[in-house]
């Protein structure tokens, strides 16, 4: 007689593999911008995007040091992180909220989002050795490369300001 599979066995494997207790909550501020210059040929606006460790196009951003305000960490976060220097930050857009899991922590991260013009030379662009691109994009091609939607709204945002200010 032939023993037929129990289908508790895939379901007990499947129970074992589980990922542990999440133990802790962390909460991350952060900030960053929506990086914009007009294109000197085409006149059209051009969003600056990076490219991170898992090849996701995204903003400049980064985490809010102790005593540095969000503003200052998103002008001081696409310095460090795109080499551009001379900037002109607008307006504030908006926070987006999203959570992740590391190991056993449940990490809240909130970032605000700032528009920022870029000056002088933005061509001269030096990207940090974690990501794996860095580009100036057209806008609507910037927007279909953005792999986060609420970044994605925010761009949209930003570009509408962008056109009521003329710029």
């Amino acid at each position: 007689m032939m023993k037929r599979p129990t289908p508790l066995k895939g379901f007990k494997n499947y129970l074992n593999k589980r990922k542990p207790a999440i133990t802790e909550v962390v909460r991350e501020p952060t900030a960053g911008g929506v990086v914009v210059r007009r294109d000197e040929k085409t006149k059209e606006i051009e969003i600056l995007l990076i490219q991170d460790a898992k090849d996701r196009w995204t903003i400049p951003k980064g985490h809010i040091e102790p005593g540095e305000g969000p503003r200052d960490t998103a002008e001081r976060e696409i310095r460090e992180e795109t080499g551009l220097q001379q900037m002109k930050v607008l307006s504030w857009l908006g926070k987006i909220n999203f959570r992740y899991r590391r190991q056993n922590s449940l990490i809240l991260m909130s970032t605000q989002i700032y528009l920022v013009v870029a000056q002088g030379d933005s061509n001269d662009l030096k990207k940090e050795d974690w990501m794996n691109g860095i580009d100036w994009f057209p806008a609507k091609e910037a927007l279909e490369k953005i792999e986060y939607e609420d970044i994605g709204k925010i761009i949209l945002l930003g570009l509408k300001k962008v056109r009521d200010a003329g710029i």
